[in-house]
């Protein structure tokens, strides 16, 4: 890469920044979780997909664009036409050399000038958005579209031979479902279920404090904050703060909840659910049962979801004599987890297959 010639550009020389065709507020539209057109809205995982929407096709975004989200700086590759929701600008390429092939390369140089950016800020406005300067290889003067594809081509290798060794070392190449296994699956529309309020299975919810930036001493331990990015990890500290056990939930200020297999520290925006006496694979059910019923849409910057919310928080699981039956949930994650690792073992196969 230091031998790379590099040439700047403004987003505006290589995009037009343009308007969604509708947007369609979450809490007016049905998200399914399978559908024909991705609904992209300001999150920052999966691609910023909340899920599908059935809506009329004439307000479609196009294909082959990459969507951002205003004020959060979120963007991601749309190969397909997609809806979306609020304050979601369509970079449209002003060149049909832009493709799938390449974005990634572009989407990492768009990301760089926009990470001093605080969320909300009025500096999203399209003027400036359009201003930003990023870098990008060039040949002969002109953007060296081959290099960028054959770096990435050559990245995909890499990171395809990383997985196959890690799937070899950690033994999760053996997807085999036991007859439990399988049995779980198949019953789980028959299994009972209950409802339960958090604090009588769990105890009190706690929660951090807060730890300013500037006030952070680089260390090991992770500190958990709000946002789905790196798993709400915002740092590493050797600060003198409460650490929170291995095999406990959090459920940051939006209701998002996340399974933490690993000793952390965490700031006032953090609640933690005390699981860590459960199995592990039972923990991450019931931290999926946690988010389904926190993750709801109603808490967000001006209402922040905190310890005394979970404590009042009911979720629902699947019980045995009218207790949460423990060794069912392990059976389900783990099947889950086996089918899910299997997928990843045959896309390793496929584009191991594709590259040679």
């Amino acid at each position: 890469m230091s031998k790379v010639e590099w040439g700047e550009y403004t987003l505006e020389e290589l995009f037009e920044v343009e308007s969604y065709s509708k947007r369609f507020d979450a809490n007016k539209v049905i998200v399914k979780e399978r559908g024909k057109f991705p609904y992209i809205v300001r999150k920052s995982s999966n691609n910023g997909q909340k899920g599908f929407i059935d809506e009329n096709e004439k307000f479609l975004n196009a294909g082959n664009t990459i969507s951002f989200g205003q004020d959060t700086a979120t963007m991601f590759y749309q190969e397909k036409p997609y809806f979306t929701g609020d304050k979601i600008k369509v970079l449209k390429p002003k060149t049909d050399k832009f493709n799938k092939n390449n974005a990634q390369f572009f989407l990492a140089a768009l990301r760089k000038p926009f990470e001093m950016f605080a969320w909300g800020s009025s500096s999203f406005s399209v003027d400036i958005i359009k201003k930003q300067k990023i870098r990008l290889p060039a040949k002969n003067g002109k953007i060296d579209y081959d290099f960028m594809e054959n770096f990435i081509a050559e990245m995909e290798v890499q990171r395809i031979a990383k997985l196959e060794a890690y799937l070899s070392v950690t033994g999760l190449k053996d997807t085999h479902l036991s007859v439990e296994e399988k049995q779980a699956l198949v019953d789980f529309d028959k299994l009972e279920w209950k409802k339960f309020n958090l604090e009588a299975l769990y105890g009190k919810s706690t929660r951090g404090r807060r730890l300013k930036s500037a006030d952070r001493i680089q260390g090991s331990l992770p500190f958990v904050t709000a946002g789905e990015a790196d798993e709400g990890i915002s740092d590493f500290i050797g600060n003198e703060v409460h650490v929170f056990s291995k095999n406990t939930t959090t459920i940051d200020m939006f209701g998002s909840a996340k399974y933490r297999n690993y000793e952390y520290g965490g700031d006032d925006h953090v609640a933690v659910v005390h699981t860590e006496e459960l199995p592990m694979k039972a923990a991450i059910f019931v931290t999926t049962a946690i988010h389904k019923s926190s993750h709801n849409g109603q808490f967000d910057y001006g209402r922040n979801f905190y310890a005394k919310d979970a404590d009042n928080l009911d979720i629902v699981l699947p019980v045995k004599n009218g207790e949460p039956d423990y060794g069912k949930m392990e059976e389900i994650i783990l099947a889950i987890h086996k089918l899910v690792v299997k997928e990843v073992v045959l896309y390793a196969e496929r584009k191991c297959e594709t590259t040679i």
